[in-house]
């Protein structure tokens, strides 16, 4: 392995959930083993590959096993079952405190997490100036950490971690107590260390951030891997799914040949609407596919139209019919096919739903419509904000 590799294979912790105190002695002591606990799987059967000089950005809710996961590579805690190997020196910002010991003052505690790290003390000497000019505490590097606020225990917990030369460092939440100064002082040397080919491992809530910083991003849900991709990407689906939660699709495939209905009241009904690929990214080719039967034999002003909604339903993105367009489309009895493709899809990263209807009668009669019938998500790299893409041009003054 290169150092700054990471391999996880088929990892797992599970942690027993007991109603109250008792029940844990109960259960150690029990003659029949009975169980008087609840597993509770923090995370089920990871695997992740961490290459050297990777910036992987880490998302998911509170709770999904973010943190155990940064714990079990830190060696913090130990799997309950497969493997995690690394290679080189770790550095880590778990939390805010964590390998402190609040008695000693900053400048003792800066040679302790050397220590601890492998360094001897000579070595430490060589490295304390940068560290305690980056934290910039002042006079507060020579009093107890017990007396720090949380800032000045992230400022030195961060000055020492990025001063020791890591191969590997694990930044959990840790940006998020300090102040917009000391945050862009911080993401600046995240940078040299990523030139540098230093590994990192990035938690934040802040998930711009992991946009804008990680090459990689994996989401964790529940305890379980959801997506490993490219970082924007993982970040537009993981956004997806906090605003809109599960996609609630009720597709439409009807594969029976054509024949008339018993009830002649209908006139004309859709039977299937299928997407090209439910995956996109901006700018590329989106079509939709409208099968749909007439039943009556003199059908006039037959129109079809597509609409495309935000997964909420609260934003109505697009919606033409062919009327409007003034494309004539059969309608004549038996089963025909409607294409309905946008060469360019302009729409940035999000989460859609996709409506079919048939109408006569200038879009007034409504003779079949189909709600959410269709779904498709837009995740790109990194490029631009926002929902649509709009061509644009600067202009820099002199």
């Amino acid at each position: 392995m290169d150092k700054g590799t990471i391999e996880v294979r088929d990892l797992s912790k599970v942690y027993h959930l007991y109603n109250k105190p008792s029940d844990r002695i109960r259960e150690t002591f029990s003659i029949r083993k009975k169980k008087y606990s609840k597993e509770h799987y923090a995370l089920k059967n990871i695997n992740l590959k961490i290459n050297k000089g990777e910036s992987i950005g880490i998302v998911g809710t509170n709770g999904s096993g973010k943190s155990t996961l940064l714990k079990l590579v830190t060696g913090v805690v130990t799997p309950t079952t497969g493997t995690i190997k690394t290679d080189g020196k770790i550095a880590a910002l778990l939390e805010l405190g964590a390998g402190f010991n609040p008695e000693y003052t900053g400048i003792e505690n800066i040679y302790l997490n050397g220590t601890m790290m492998g360094y001897t003390e000579e070595e430490m000497k060589k490295r304390v100036p940068d560290i305690i000019e980056f934290a910039d505490i002042g006079e507060f590097i020579n009093q107890p950490v017990k007396s720090y606020s949380s800032g000045m225990f992230a400022r030195l917990a961060f000055a020492v971690s990025i001063n020791v030369e890591p191969d590997i460092l694990i930044v959990d939440e840790a940006l998020s107590v300090g102040d917009t100064r000391f945050q862009v002082k911080c993401i600046d040397k995240m940078r040299e260390l990523q030139e540098s080919g230093t590994t990192i491992l990035f938690v934040t809530h802040a998930i711009e951030q992991i946009k804008r910083f990680c090459t990689r991003a994996i989401w964790i849900k529940n305890g379980e891997l959801i997506e490993d991709g490219e970082a924007s990407q993982v970040v537009d689906l993981y956004d997806n799914f906090m605003k809109y939660g599960e996609k609630k699709i009720e597709k439409v495939n009807n594969e029976d040949e054509f024949r008339l209905p018993e009830n002649s009241d209908y006139l004309a009904v859709i039977q299937k609407v299928s997407i090209n690929k439910n995956m996109f990214k901006t700018f590329e080719k989106l079509e939709v596919e409208v099968t749909y039967d007439v039943y009556d034999n003199h059908m006039e002003d037959l129109q079809v139209g597509v609409a495309f909604y935000s997964l909420d339903r609260k934003i109505y993105v697009f919606g033409p019919n062919t009327n409007l367009d003034k494309i004539s489309v059969p309608q004549k009895q038996g089963r025909h096919v409607v294409k309905y493709i946008v060469p360019e899809l302009m729409l940035m990263g999000g989460d859609y739903t996709v409506d079919v209807g048939i109408f006569n009668s200038g879009g007034i009669v409504n003779l079949d419509y189909k709600n959410n019938c269709e779904g498709f998500s837009v995740a790109n790299e990194y490029f631009s904000e926002g929902m649509f893409y709009l061509k644009h041009e600067w202009q820099i003054g002199e």
